[in-house]
């Protein structure tokens, strides 16, 4: 019995893992229970033909060239499993935590509800190196084939993306280079390449991001080179960028499949950090003397006013906290519009808003109908809002408004 418990743990800890990686990891490797699938696809279609073959159905010639046919669709499956790389999202670590909290405990719940231990099937393991044992055979056909074949281009970027699918990058990285003079004209094959090239390095850029770059150059919506060259824009911290790549990705994907999903989780995180980047580069003053004149386009476009903190919160704010005061408008983009940093010990706080503490040269102050404000002290500095930060907003006011009175009275929840 004691054997039968912790085999069960290992199984539900084996489970969890190949739930959890995905959602944890950026990389989202090919399932060998699809290669299993289409192994038993195979398996039974070969059996078929043999058969034909056997009853006199089929020529030697003939069998021998739907036999071949019949490996290649199945290596080209085995390929063609790989998955992009996915977006980085928060919300996938909270699925992954639910996981892990409720999985182990709906399983033991359901065993001791409907289990048996006879319900083990042992067979589960062979059956899994059957398959794999056979794809592998397949491979080391094709890679024979491609020997004694070495014009075929289609053969050597069916092998290289094979390889890649096992994980053997060196082998896939030398198949797809013999077939250098057909990727170098596919958008997709560059991609591929390209993830090839960073699955070795560790790095998408250099050599994998010239290769992607020109995938997109081939072809701007190539979906695998937009997810890897937003993977990349985001690994440099270019949040903005990355955002970008990934909305022009996500345009071609179905709407409700789960890696359409992941990836606007992706999207809207690296927003997030694209606002905050932006807002944490703003000096507070800049330095510039009082006196200097504003530019026309921007008379009368400001927006003033004085933040004061409730006396009631006092206690929840420390002198060295910083305080953040936005402006954003009322209609589109939630982009702040101009924002100003300072710290609690400014409070109370005379700000003037404008044109000159803008984040985006296409989003400014002076463009807007009419915006809110709001005041926000941040216990841990961040731009984006946390469970305890302070804040205050106003009603919507135009540009160009003065004596705008913000009050920080409420608690982030």
């Amino acid at each position: 019995m004691t054997g039968f418990i912790v085999a069960a743990a290992l199984l539900t800890l084996a489970i969890l893992a190949l739930l959890l990686m995905p959602l944890l990891r950026q990389k989202i490797h090919t399932s060998a229970s699809q290669r299993q699938l289409n192994a038993a696809i195979y398996r039974d279609q070969l059996n078929e033909l043999e058969g034909d073959f056997r009853e006199g159905g089929l020529s030697e010639a003939d069998y021998r060239h739907d036999r071949e046919e019949l490996q290649r669709r199945l290596l080209e499956d085995a390929a063609a499993a790989e998955v992009p790389l996915a977006a980085p999202s928060g919300g996938n670590r909270r699925t992954a935590l639910v996981l892990a909290l409720l999985l182990p405990a709906l399983a033991a719940g359901m065993y001791a509800w409907l289990g048996t231990p006879d319900a083990l099937n042992p067979t589960a393991a062979v059956q899994h190196n059957a398959g794999s044992d056979e794809l592998e055979r397949m491979v080391s056909e094709l890679a024979a084939r491609q020997e004694k074949n070495p014009d075929d281009l289609n053969g050597w970027v069916m092998l290289g993306r094979s390889y890649k699918a096992f994980g053997r990058i060196d082998e896939a990285l030398k198949a797809l280079e013999r077939a250098m003079p057909l990727i170098e004209k596919d958008a997709m094959l560059l991609a591929i390449y390209a993830d090839a090239l960073a699955a070795k390095s560790g790095s998408l850029e250099g050599k994998p991001r010239r290769f992607f770059e020109q995938a997109m150059k081939l072809d701007p919506d190539s979906p695998m080179a937009l997810d890897l060259a937003g993977s990349a824009a985001y690994n440099r911290k270019d949040f903005a960028a990355a955002a970008g790549y990934w909305e022009r990705q996500l345009k071609h994907l179905p709407p409700d499949s789960d890696y359409a999903k992941s990836l606007a989780g992706g999207i809207a995180d690296a927003r997030a950090q694209a606002t905050s980047a932006a807002i944490d580069d703003i000096a507070a003053p800049r330095g510039k003397p009082e006196a200097e004149k504003k530019s026309d386009s921007a008379v009368g476009k400001t927006v003033s006013g004085t933040v004061e903190l409730d006396p009631a919160l006092k206690d929840k704010a420390a002198p060295g906290d910083t305080l953040y005061v936005f402006a954003r408008a009322v209609k589109g983009s939630r982009m702040p519009l101009a924002a100003l940093r300072k710290k609690v010990s400014d409070l109370p706080l005379t700000f003037t808003l404008d044109d000159t503490l803008a984040m985006s040269p296409e989003l400014k102050l002076s463009g807007a109908e009419a915006v809110t404000l709001d005041a926000r002290i941040s216990k841990s500095g961040d731009a984006l809002p946390h469970p305890g930060d302070l804040s205050g907003s106003s009603a919507p006011v135009k540009p160009g408004a003065k004596g705008v009175r913000l009050r920080i009275e409420q608690v982030v929840p």
